[in-house]
């Protein structure tokens, strides 16, 4: 650990000059000069000078505005290469971490050494293994592709020179290109300055795929298929594929007015159009290497001409034009010109899999099998991956938007307001609408323009080709006519196929609800007839959060998805759990490994599906090895959470648990919502009302733009408190509550929980992370720089909590400070904490300046802004996971 270590600070410390050399050459000696005493100053406060911690203060505030940009790009930029740095050590071939691919090797060699598992049982697992990863367009990316794309090439840079035989000429050539990259870095503006379309959002989805995943998931599959061929003895079927992805990109609308159904469709032909590219260039390169004669008799037929001397070739170029009809098909399609159908356009996975595959079995048949397994294998694999959607959507809508679309309807045909109705008359009402065989939409009738987005994109849905949509998931679903109401207006669009609707239990209250909602709708005979033994349920692990605090929401997640497991097994119904988690702990982010076998036994039983959103997509497959890694990882976990599932919460550690939930939720909800204080508070001592300058993502940061912290998006609430590093939605209540419990006398039971049950020490770890990376002075700085002093009691409060939480949760814990069982993270974060506590400091001073400027009636300094958005792209760089 301490050579890989080492080794990272060597890359940060080379990068980390670099950079020094080109801020020198761009602006002088001065502002490099100004740069490394405020680097020197922040390096000694953080080991405990008070003098040095207040001249580093003296300094910030004392910048003139002609300095504030440059000092700030310098610390932000050196995070983004730290950032670089860290990554690049995850993969280097000198890491022993645990993302390295060998990690599946060793999760088989676990699972063949349990005496209970025989090989059976765990060929079975690995055959039934599904995990569908959904890419959202949560706005929480600060960094420009332009940058990412700069940042990705520092890397191949760095991966050149892991290497001890390389001569002094290539090493001086990767240090020159290296030179260029961190200089092309800092001349290009780190922030976006418009904010970015949904089609925008899907295009960089598009590109993760593109230049990561095209290449990381036929590797990762390779890896996997050797892995278990040398720990088990048989070779895994050239179809199993169990890696899916799907985006929100373009189809979820959740409060999102810019994602509409003109756009939906326009996003899923793009999509279609990407695959057709890539598919083209991987068919390019087989035209090239498969120039063999001997071939099968179904190839020969195949090919059509007995005499071809290169049948494969014959094949692959047919495949080719067809590819190429499709893309030039849908670039017209994309340019809003209509034009007829060709008879070949690819449509379905098939067409690329059936001539790909019989020349896969051809050349294994005429022992070719070697180049067989090459190219051809990875393309194969593509298909089942990405095939020709490349992207499957998810289309997500809120679900009052339903039921005001089918009020509207049944107003204009004099039947009442279905609005006002009870439930149990909502349900007869759809349950007849779905069995009866009469349209129910009027012709001649002109709809709202609110209920006309939502039957137009119904319509998207019913016309898209079947496969290209994975499902429907409806926002705050809280009634079982939630869920038939989608099924109504899916049926009135014309679908002709059971598309999966997946409600999403979001609120303390629908968490608590959503097993007597599932009961009931199991027990509809047509919806149980209609839904063929498959129900997909999502669990929102970031509005829970926000609602009641981590430690309710945490335990309303686990009771609900127990509860449905249970419920879902009795009436012989497959589940499968979609987990909406974000990247912070505060939206249910956890290291993947832990998260998973913390999670209810049986619960993964029907395959992992869960939302990657923002930063974290780039930090989880930005690269093919990092993208290798990650799914190991996720293998890994699903296979140790289904052979070897955590035990069942014993009666008195539930209860236990019932009374942290309802005291740790107590607290949080007196503090956010009764405390007069809280909201004024907030909204001074955190970026909040600065965030929403940000051009971040399509999507308004609140769901009602009149709103207060109540419509506020649990996104930009986190990141508003990572900014200040309070953190405070990651805590609040937790460690309180767990201090009430052992002051009741249950600490003994609270230290056996935390060593026998994966739930609640996972718990108490993303609680240690968490106050790893919060600050008690950088709070209180934010406080007397920018609070009201009336104020400043709240914040002495909330911090002495901080305080307090942190030695209850080391107490349960055993530990004598925090992180002490993953050195290596609580190294990363001193690491950034030089380069990140200068941009809080400077953060605060930008945010006093520019409200000060606003309350005397004076335009904004660009200057000022300017600084002050590039200190929260740095922040958050430093924080990793913001959102």
């Amino acid at each position: 650990m301490n050579e890989q270590y080492s080794a990272m600070r060597s890359n940060v410390s080379m990068l980390g000059k670099l950079l020094g050399d080109t801020i020198k050459e761009a602006l002088g000696e001065n502002i490099l000069e100004r740069v490394e005493t405020i680097r020197k100053l922040s390096k000694s406060s953080r080991a405990g000078n008070d003098a040095h911690r207040q001249e580093l203060l003296t300094t910030l505030q004392n910048l003139s505005n002609d300095e504030l940009l440059p000092v700030a790009r310098a610390f932000s930029q050196f995070l983004n290469l730290t950032n670089v740095a860290e990554q690049f050590q995850t993969i280097s071939h000198t890491s022993e971490g645990a993302n390295h691919p060998e990690l599946l090797k060793k999760t088989f060699d676990r699972l063949k050494q349990q005496p209970d598992l025989n090989e059976a049982a765990i060929r079975d697992a690995i055959e039934s293994l599904s995990l569908e990863l959904v890419l959202t367009a949560h706005p929480t990316e600060i960094t420009r592709r332009t940058l990412i794309h700069k940042l990705v090439e520092v890397n191949t840079c760095l991966k050149q020179l892991d290497h001890n035989d390389i001569s002094d000429y290539e090493r001086n050539q990767i240090m020159r290109r290296l030179r260029q990259l961190v200089a092309q870095a800092w001349h290009t503006d780190e922030i976006r300055k418009h904010r970015p379309s949904p089609v925008d959002e899907a295009k960089w989805g598009f590109a993760v795929v593109e230049n990561s995943l095209w290449e990381g998931v036929p590797h990762f599959l390779r890896e996997l298929n050797e892995q278990v061929e040398e720990t088990f003895g048989y070779s895994l079927p050239v179809d199993f594929v169990p890696v899916r992805f799907t985006s929100w990109m373009g189809g979820d609308r959740d409060g999102n007015p810019n994602v509409t159904a003109p756009i939906t469709r326009h996003v899923m032909q793009l999509s279609r159009w990407k695959a057709a590219d890539l598919f083209l260039r991987d068919i390019g390169v087989l035209v090239s290497e498969l120039s063999m004669s001997e071939c099968s008799e179904q190839v020969r037929e195949l090919c059509g001409d007995p005499e071809a001397l290169e049948p494969y070739r014959v094949i692959l170029k047919r495949l080719r034009t067809q590819l190429f009809t499709t893309q030039t098909y849908l670039e017209h399609r994309l340019k809003g010109e209509r034009l007829p159908r060709p008879a070949d356009l690819l449509v379905s996975n098939d067409q690329l899999w059936e001539p790909l595959y019989a020349c896969y079995q051809s050349l294994q048949a005429c022992g070719m099998g070697i180049i067989a397994n090459g190219h051809l294998l990875d393309t194969l694999r593509r298909v089942k991956c990405f095939g020709v959607p490349l992207v499957r959507i998810d289309i997500r809508q809120e679900s009052t938007r339903h039921t005001d679309a089918i009020a509207e309807v049944t107003r204009y045909l004099g039947l009442g307001d279905y609005e006002s109705w009870s439930e149990a008359d909502k349900q007869a009402f759809l349950i007849r609408e779905l069995n009866s065989k009469r349209p129910l939409l009027p012709r001649q009738w002109e709809p709202s323009d609110d209920t006309r987005e939502v039957l137009e994109t119904c319509r998207v849905a019913a016309e898209a080709p079947q496969g290209s949509i994975a499902a429907y998931v409806i926002s705050m679903a809280k009634k079982p006519s939630d869920v038939l109401a989608v099924h109504l207006l899916l049926k009135e669009a014309g679908i002709t196929f059971a598309m999966p609707v997946a409600p999403l239990f979001e609120t303390l209250d629908d968490l608590n609800n959503a097993n007597d909602v599932m009961n009931q709708l199991l027990s509809i005979d047509w919806y149980r007839g209609f839904i063929q033994g498959k129900q997909m349920v999502m669990i929102g692990y970031s509005d829970s959060a926000k609602d009641a605090g981590v430690m309710a929401a945490s335990w309303a997640q686990y009771h609900a998805q127990d509860a449905l497991i249970k419920t879902c097994e009795k009436a012989g119904i497959a589940l499968t759990l979609f987990h909406g988690r974000g990247g912070t702990i505060g939206r249910g982010g956890a290291p993947a490994h832990a998260a998973l076998l913390s999670q209810p036994p049986g619960s993964l039983k029907g395959g992992l599906r869960v939302t990657e959103q923002g930063e974290m997509i780039r930090f989880k497959y930005g690269l093919p090895e990092v993208t290798i890694a990650s799914l190991s990882l996720y293998t890994g976990a699903i296979l140790e959470a289904n052979l070897l599932p955590p035990p069942e919460p014993k009666k008195e550690w539930r209860d236990i648990m019932d009374k942290l939930s309802a005291d740790s939720c107590e607290m949080y909800r007196g503090y956010v919502r009764e405390n007069p204080d809280f909201v004024p508070y907030f909204r001074s001592a955190t970026p909040e009302q600065e965030l929403g300058k940000l051009p971040l993502g399509s999507r308004p940061a609140k769901r009602r733009p009149t709103g207060g912290v109540e419509s506020l998006r649990a996104i930009p609430w986190i990141f508003a408190w990572t900014q200040n590093r309070l953190m405070l939605p990651a805590w609040l209540g937790a460690g309180a509550a767990l201090q009430k419990a052992m002051d009741a006398g249950d600490r003994d039971q609270l230290e056996t929980m935390c060593r026998d049950w994966p739930f609640f020490s996972t718990r108490l770890g993303m609680l240690e992370m968490v106050f790893s990376k919060a600050d008690l002075w950088l709070a209180e700085y934010y406080d007397h720089r920018l609070v009201d002093k009336a104020l400043w009691p709240l914040g002495k409060q909330l911090r002495d909590q901080l305080e307090a939480d942190i030695n209850a949760v080391l107490t349960i814990a055993n530990d004598a400070h925090l992180m002490a069982d993953q050195p290596w993270i609580a190294e990363s974060i001193a690491l950034r904490n030089v380069y990140t506590d200068p941009l809080n400091v400077l953060q605060a001073e930008l945010l006093h300046r520019s409200r000060e400027q606003e309350s005397q009636g004076g335009e904004p300094d660009p200057r000022v802004e300017q600084a002050l958005m590039v200190t929260i792209a740095g922040v958050a760089a430093g924080m990793r996971n913001t959102g």
